[in-house]
């Protein structure tokens, strides 16, 4: 394989020419990085993703026929790398330096503009200069073990374990990896980790142990002179089951946040101990080497971890994957829970919720005469956002309380309750996949009518209602609420004559941020204990027994996510077109539920004198209002559960199939549920 040329045209025999020749040039440059970052960029791909492996039989080649550039280029990086320390990187590179997210997240996003510039004494300021690219590690690691070590013996390296001494590469590794031991020791030993597992109260801690197992091999090692051990030796072989035993303690702390909640904090202090215990055991099969030949491998294989770890450190996105992926869970299981109560299985179950809907459209279409009031407020758009939003907020936790269904925000629940019924039918190993994806299409359809008799329960009644209101107030007052508000109740609602589907977009994110909300409100109160602490609060049980403080936990635990999450969708709702006022931007909200209310009041406020073509486009706006909220909500609330369990998003497709065929054989099954009583088969 030939080498891509550089910038300039130079290829690889023509480097060895100007700078290893009888001149010797490198030697003017021998302090300088810039002649192997030269090198380095020869040999690296254009395109590391896509290329095939690297080859470095040209490179080898030059080598072993001209003893001249052997040798220069041996002295060159010898003297480039030598007295280099490197604990750093293994220490620090690519794991959280806080347990504050948004200082991690800031920190490492300056750092891809601004890098930092390492003192010159280090390693870690080599590898800047020289592998800089991301994609480095990839092209790195496709080169054939072999070819490294024939590398590694053609430039005389010395190996990891030749010497023991201060500043030595032993030395900094054996460094390192007691940094990282103590770190995460002490960080597993706060009171908020520990009541993360607290079936390890009574046991011996594993990371106590590992510091006191590490200690006697280091202290074995420097007594005895040795450098390394056997694979066999007993006290190494403690240390990597102590290893595994702090990883197994980690685990049931993550496992545990289902059990008690978990804290963005301890969530951060988890992973960190995490990161750095995965680091450990990349680096202690390096203290037992078998044979020479082993022990010039580890010395590669430390110096692509050293350039992988180095490349990583700034990794933005896989910070947030990792640092989310916990927490999305917790919140979805809780959105799941949640969205098993939105989802029908029978007749009787069918229609209680379109009379639970029915209630969530009286209450809606008393909020659309309210607003339309509260619009003839002659006050700022601060107070008409402040007005609003009372109004929205005040009326979804009464739809909420009272147990009634406003539809739009069973998409947020019930994609997660879906998601969960996937990972379910993915665990079942017994039964086959075509088997899995059709249980999942009839879970499915009930969803889907489940989600349809909600729609048609809020539309149909929030009409009448929101019309009787007005007509009331008109016949009592003798005043026509929207006489001058009609035009733009009913052109609002238009997909061809305002940007209806905009704003009906701004709403599904809205709706899917206040399952989000509910989410984590319940994930908080769980993991600070909350609802114990009412139960059990003095002056409440003597105030008013233990019986009904138990009963006011229970009530809490069951209703106050709920109520903060409608909350903050009503202030989402009623702030929305202020907030563009002030921006100068176009944007509101639409809903399907208020879309139906608000052209009630339009045609009432017109005296029913609007033209067929206003009047046709409104009513198909609302359809294409509902159909945009749901598609916004469900798609989101799906990619964040999708996300929270580690389902790829390639399955999608033979779901959509299995989807599709049961909807070409039973298309009745996802609006109307079957006379019969629903299929035991599909779990919830």
């Amino acid at each position: 394989m030939k080498f891509r040329k550089t910038k300039a045209l130079i290829t690889l025999p023509e480097f060895f020419k100007i700078n290893f020749d009888d001149n010797n040039l490198w030697e003017y440059k021998a302090n300088e990085v810039d002649l192997l970052a030269e090198l380095v960029d020869i040999i690296r791909p254009k395109h590391p993703e896509t290329a095939l492996p690297t080859n470095l039989e040209e490179l080898l080649s030059l080598l072993k026929n001209n003893e001249r550039y052997r040798n220069g280029l041996s002295f060159y990086i010898k003297g480039l790398l030598s007295n280099k320390k490197f604990s750093k990187i293994l220490t620090d590179a690519g794991i959280l330096a806080d347990a504050d997210f948004f200082f991690e997240v800031r920190k490492r996003m300056l750092a891809k503009i601004l890098p930092d510039q390492p003192l010159q004494d280090t390693l870690e300021y080599v590898l800047n200069q020289v592998f800089f690219k991301k994609s480095d590690p990839i092209w790195l690691n496709t080169i054939p073990m072999y070819q490294l070590e024939e590398l590694f013996v053609a430039l005389q390296f010395r190996s990891l374990y030749d010497s023991g001494e201060n500043n030595s590469p032993l030395a900094e590794l054996i460094f390192a990896m007691e940094v990282l031991i103590h770190r995460f020791a002490g960080r597993a030993l706060e009171t908020d980790v520990i009541q993360m597992v607290p079936e390890y109260e009574n046991r011996e801690s594993p990371f106590l142990a590992i510091q006191k197992e590490f200690a006697l091999l280091t202290e074995r090692l420097m007594e005895e002179r040795l450098n390394y051990v056997s694979p066999d030796d007993l006290g190494y072989r403690q240390l990597l089951v102590l290893q595994h035993q702090c990883i197994d303690y980690v685990k049931a702390a993550f496992k545990n946040s289902e059990k008690f909640g978990i804290s963005l904090r301890v969530n951060q202090n988890l992973l960190r101990i995490q990161q750095q215990l995965e680091r450990l055991g990349v680096l202690l099969p390096l203290l037992a080497v078998a044979d020479t030949g082993e022990a010039h491998r580890d010395t590669i294989r430390l110096s692509l971890s050293l350039i992988t770890y180095n490349c990583d450190k700034n990794n933005v996105r896989k910070l947030i994957n990792e640092s989310t992926q916990l927490l999305s869970y917790e919140v979805t299981q809780h959105t799941a829970n949640t969205g098993e109560h939105y989802i029908t299985k029978d007749r009787w179950e069918y229609f209680r919720m379109f009379w639970n809907a029915s209630g969530g459209g009286i209450i809606v279409g008393i909020l659309c005469i309210i607003k339309v009031f509260l619009g003839r407020i002659d006050t700022s758009a601060f107070g008409h956002a402040f007005f609003y939003s009372m109004n929205y907020s005040l009326g979804f936790i009464a739809i909420y309380v009272m147990g009634f269904t406003l539809a739009t925000k069973q998409p947020a629940m019930t994609a997660a309750a879906l998601v969960r019924a996937l990972e379910a039918d993915r665990k079942k190993q017994d039964v086959q996949a075509a088997e899995k994806h059709m249980a999942f299409a009839e879970f499915f359809a009930r969803v889907f009518r489940s989600q349809f008799i909600a729609f048609v329960g809020n539309v149909i009644v929030a009409f009448p209602v929101a019309w009787l209101g007005i007509w009331l107030i008109d016949i009592i007052f003798k005043y026509n609420l929207a006489l001058t508000k009609w035009y733009h109740l009913v052109t609002d609602l238009s997909p061809i004559h305002s940007p209806a589907i905009l704003h009906a977009a701004i709403a599904g994110v809205f709706l899917f941020l206040s399952g989000i909300i509910a989410g984590s409100v319940a994930n908080r109160d769980k993991y600070r204990h909350v609802y114990y602490r009412i139960q059990e609060h003095p002056l409440i049980k003597k105030s008013f027994g233990r019986i009904r403080a138990q009963k006011l936990a229970k009530l809490y635990e069951k209703k106050w996510a709920g109520i903060i999450s409608n909350f903050w969708f009503g202030v989402f709702m009623g702030s929305t077109a202020s907030i563009g006022i002030f921006l100068g931007l176009d944007i509101d909200i639409r809903h399907i539920t208020f879309a139906s209310g608000n052209l009630a009041l339009a045609l009432y406020g017109a005296n029913y004198n609007i033209s067929t073509e206003l009047l046709v486009w409104g009513v198909v706006g609302i359809g294409v209002i509902g159909l945009v909220n749901f598609l916004v909500s469900f798609g989101l609330s799906m990619g964040l559960a999708f996300r929270s369990r580690n389902i790829p998003f390639y399955e999608l497709g033979p779901i959509a199939k299995a989807i599709w065929k049961h909807f070409k054989r039973k298309p009745g099954s996802f609006f109307f549920p079957s006379f019969r009583k629903a299929s035991s088969a599909v779990e919830e």
